[in-house]
């Protein structure tokens, strides 16, 4: 990968990594328009000024843009959620095949005291 290959990536990365970025992306992965409010309900647990930020910087990066119904992406925006649409296909790949973490022992089962009526 030549150089110039490695920047671009590195910025788009750089944009993405930015928390709710890539929810922001994906909630309007469909193509319809979503309104700021309707936006905040889709990503989830984004506060207003979060996002606000993270719109700003997906519009100037130019993946978003609002139109007169919401926010929607533009063609580069459409074109970079196509080609993470396999996404959902990987993670369910990657997740079911994760360790399991074995189950936390019960409330004072941990140190054989059998909890507080077993201590005197």
């Amino acid at each position: 990968m030549s150089t110039k290959d490695n920047t671009a990536i590195s910025a788009l990365l750089a944009l993405l990594e930015a928390r709710y970025a890539l929810r922001v992306l994906w909630a309007l992965r469909d193509g319809h328009a979503q309104t700021f409010r309707l936006l905040q309900d889709s990503v989830g647990g984004v506060t207003p000024n979060t996002l606000n930020t993270r719109v700003k910087e997906l519009r100037a990066a130019g993946l978003l843009t609002r139109s007169r119904d919401g926010y929607v992406l533009t063609p580069s925006g459409l074109d970079l959620s196509r080609r993470l649409s396999d996404l959902p296909a990987f993670a369910g790949r990657w997740h079911a095949s994760q360790p399991r973490p074995a189950p936390a022992p019960a409330a004072g089962a941990a140190d054989g005291s059998g909890g507080p009526e077993g201590s005197l």
